[in-house]
Formats: structure tokens, C-alpha cells, sequence
């Protein structure tokens, strides 16, 4: 079933294919201020801001 929608994907529309590669999925743990617990935030950011993404507080 995961294949015929891979296939899917490819034949209708390359390229939108293409441009969702260069995007990642970012998951960054913050620390609660209160029970110091850490809770987990997750970004889609372009592939070449990855590193300021990380960087920012």
C-alpha cells in the first residue's frame, strides 16, 4: 500500500516532489522553567536555515 502511494506521488507531480526534499522536520526539547520537565517542539524549517533555526533561544 506504501508504495502506491509513493508512486503516486512521483507520477502526478515531480515537481512538488522535488521542492518538499529541500524542507526538514526540526524537533527541538525545551525545558519547563517550572518542573524542569523537557516538552518537544517540532518545526518544518527550508534545509539551509536549519543551523540558525537550532541556534535561536
Amino acid at each position: 500500500m506504501a508504495k502506491a502511494a509513493k508512486t503516486a506521488i512521483k507520477t502526478k507531480d515531480q515537481k512538488a516532489a522535488a521542492e518538499a526534499k529541500n524542507w526538514s522536520k526540526v524537533i527541538r526539547p525545551i525545558r519547563s522553567p517550572k518542573t524542569g520537565a523537557y516538552t518537544f517542539k517540532e518545526t518544518i524549517v527550508h534545509k539551509d536555515k536549519v543551523k540558525e533555526f537550532l541556534a535561536q533561544k
